[in-house]
């Protein structure tokens, strides 16, 4: 049943055309995010702005989660984590307050697009795009030991196969071997 309330709540979040969508154009190919704004203001605004300035120049996929990396964590997730990478460039972004999927109803399933944190409200540049439905990262998930989970403002509407491909690479330690440089992450026009 909760599968399936999530699936209707996604269809209606997407259906929603005027939400904007994000182009992140990597060297393994094109990744189209559509942004939340209604539900996750916080969070998505925070994205845009980002997104806008053009914060995410030089920007990187770097980390990629899976069942075989994680090591004797009992709760496994499975997901790829980009953005600016380096503390100085991480740090030089202002924290947004901590955004729950509880308040937004945005829950991280397949494709959906979360700020990475360490303690809540210290997001800022960092995000992650999950690999399969990773519950354990909403609100009440056990993947964080606070419970207060991660802030998920958008879902993949385009190339979850980049996705996949960039998860599939080799990594050490979580690390990928080669960083998938982000080329561009641009507003694009809905059509």
């Amino acid at each position: 049943m909760r599968n399936l309330f999530c699936l209707v709540n996604l269809i209606l979040l997407v259906s929603c055309h005027s939400n904007p969508q994000v182009e992140i154009k990597t060297t393994e190919g094109i990744i189209i995010v559509e942004i939340f704004e209604k539900n996750a203001p916080l969070t998505a605004s925070n994205f845009l702005r980002l997104v806008d300035d053009k914060k995410y120049e030089g920007a990187v996929f770097y980390r990629v989660v899976t069942q075989s990396n994680q090591g004797n964590n009992p709760i496994k997730i499975e997901v790829i984590q980009g953005g600016l990478f380096s503390d100085e460039r991480v740090e030089a972004v202002d924290p947004i307050l901590h955004e729950t999927t509880n308040e937004t109803n945005v829950f991280h399933i397949d494709g959906t697009i979360s700020m990475a944190r360490l303690e809540p409200g210290t997001a800022s540049s960092e995000f992650f795009i999950c690999v399969g439905d990773q519950r354990e990262l909403d609100f009440g998930g056990k993947r964080n030991p606070d419970g207060q989970g991660f802030e998920a403002f958008g879902v993949v509407v385009k190339g979850m196969d980049v996705v996949k491909k960039i998860h599939a690479l080799d990594n050490t330690n979580q690390m990928l071997d080669t960083q998938v440089m982000i080329e561009s992450i641009s507003r694009i026009n809905i059509e």
